[in-house]
């Protein structure tokens, strides 16, 4: 598969699949992306309504033809409920948590790291002497400009969710 900065008609999609809350359904996903030769950028999963039925947010790059036809591959699937195609901005809802321990040896490092924190709208999870670890939900471009401005004060750990979507409205 080419690079996605090769090619112009690869865009990133979101694609949105329940299955059964079973063992080795992940594995089944995981090996169709290998299999059809894909990376997967993302992937989230979590219960819904139902406990028995796990909800995947995946995100890859690809042209649209291969995303329909990795779709349809996805709906062969046996413990498969739906697979839905999330790639109209306006008609759906991205998001990613992002935690991050910076360094904060000084009172003056932590006063920064808090206002920063407060401008993106995110949160103090905990403090020590000598860090401070901060969450930070949002799409993206919001968690990167975020990671972006702690870099200076010294990453010491990040985890990011990867991004979950869901549909706006009634659909």
């Amino acid at each position: 598969m080419q690079a996605k900065e090769d090619n112009k008609d690869m865009k990133r999609y979101t694609i949105v699949t329940a299955m059964d809350n079973e063992a080795g359904v992940l594995s089944q996903l995981a090996h169709l992306f290998s299999r059809k030769g894909y990376n997967i950028e993302t992937i989230a999963a979590g219960w819904t309504v139902d406990q028995n039925v796990t909800r995947f947010t995946i995100e890859i790059y690809s042209d649209e033809a291969r995303v329909q036809l990795l779709c349809s591959q996805l709906r062969k699937l046996v413990p498969i409920h739906y697979v839905k195609i999330l790639d109209d901005p306006v008609m759906r809802i991205r998001r990613e948590l992002m935690l991050v321990r910076v360094k904060a040896e000084d009172k003056a490092a932590r006063n920064e790291i808090i206002q920063i924190c407060n401008i993106f709208r995110g949160s103090v999870v905990d403090i020590t002497p000598d860090s401070i670890t901060l969450s930070v939900t949002g799409d993206d471009q919001k968690t990167g400009a975020f990671e972006e401005l702690l870099k200076e004060f010294g990453i010491l750990d990040l985890a990011r969710t990867g991004i979950v979507a869901i549909e706006r409205g009634e659909m």
